[in-house]
């Protein structure tokens, strides 16, 4: 394979469009409560710094995810057999899809991510580790429609969304976004999902309240990404990590806190922010098997198998489009 071709080839594909951001973040800034999408955590300073969360004692969601796909990773490549084209949405550092890749050997892997600069490194890596795979990465939002690459279509696919990203989307838009991962992969693909449980509050809050401090640098550097890109002016000394779990919804609720009454430019507009205002930045749910039944079946999914660590903290499922 030509290395070049295939890792270079995702710079035609802009993480962010500006007019189309400027106007999305400016919409969400201006509702009540103001609001953020997640999505722009994620330039290749906020997936370093996430990785780094992934790393820590209190954040036991990787840990548990890598259990699963470490000793069931047997029995998750036989629930896939035949695939031949494993689509990783999310891809950040690849490290759990090569547990994947060794398992279930694809033809083809095609890594997805919106941090562009970070996706060239990972893909790199990854084809460099396995010369007799074509990877074909795309750097794009994946929660808007994406084309497959060439060599894609009519393969036997599988994808993969570990992490329990799942649990940013609210109900509806996972649905969604459910449905759209049943479009690509065609009937009879599988989707390999990395899903959070509903756990002790206590276990979720200290998860997204470290005590070094990383999870509040991650949220704030969506405001370091959007300065970067949209030419707004935080400053990001002026707000504060909150991030609470809300037990009646079953989500945890991160939010950036105003510490002082402010303005921000963003565009030809000002956003005033009012002492102790929030911002919120995230949502992420966490699922039982019911929510998980339900979700699938809104899109046209079927859920095959469940797996879990020692603890059941976590859970892998396999759903299958119908």
């Amino acid at each position: 394979m030509d290395d070049t071709l295939t890792i270079d080839s995702l710079v035609a594909q802009s993480p962010l469009s500006k007019p189309t951001d400027l106007d999305e973040v400016l919409i969400g800034l201006t509702d009540s409560p103001k609001r953020i999408s997640p999505k722009f955590f994620y330039d290749e300073r906020g997936s370093e710094l996430f990785t780094q969360i992934t790393q820590l004692p209190e954040y036991y969601l990787t840990r548990s995810e890598l259990e699963i796909l470490e000793s069931r990773r047997a029995a998750i490549a036989s629930s896939v057999k035949g695939t031949e084209c494993l689509i990783e949405y999310g891809s950040g550092s690849s490290y759990k899809v090569r547990l994947l890749l060794n398992a279930i050997q694809p033809e083809l892997y095609v890594p997805v991510d919106i941090s562009r600069e970070y996706l060239q490194k990972a893909a790199k890596k990854i084809s460099d580790a396995y010369p007799d795979l074509s990877v074909l990465p795309i750097g794009a939002d994946y929660t808007k429609p994406f084309d497959l690459p060439d060599e894609a279509k009519g393969k036997q696919c599988t994808a993969f969304f570990p992490g329990s990203t799942i649990g940013n989307f609210e109900r509806e838009e996972a649905c969604r976004f459910l449905q759209s991962i049943s479009e690509t992969v065609g009937s009879g693909g599988k989707l390999i999902l990395g899903v959070d449980s509903r756990n002790h509050p206590a276990i979720l809050n200290a998860a997204y309240n470290d005590s070094k401090g990383i999870t509040a640098e991650f949220n704030l550097n969506i405001l370091r990404h959007l300065n970067k890109v949209l030419d707004t002016n935080f400053v990001l000394e002026q707000f504060n990590h909150v991030a609470r779990y809300n037990e009646d919804l079953g989500r945890i609720e991160m939010y950036l806190q105003s510490n002082i009454q402010q303005s921000v430019q963003i565009g030809e507009n000002e956003i005033s922010f009012a002492e102790a205002e929030l911002l919120h930045t995230e949502n992420s749910y966490k699922y039982n098997l019911p929510d998980l039944m339900k979700v699938a079946k809104a899109a046209n999914m079927t859920l095959k198998e469940v797996w879990t660590d020692a603890s059941k903290l976590f859970q892998v499922v396999l759903l299958e489009v119908n």
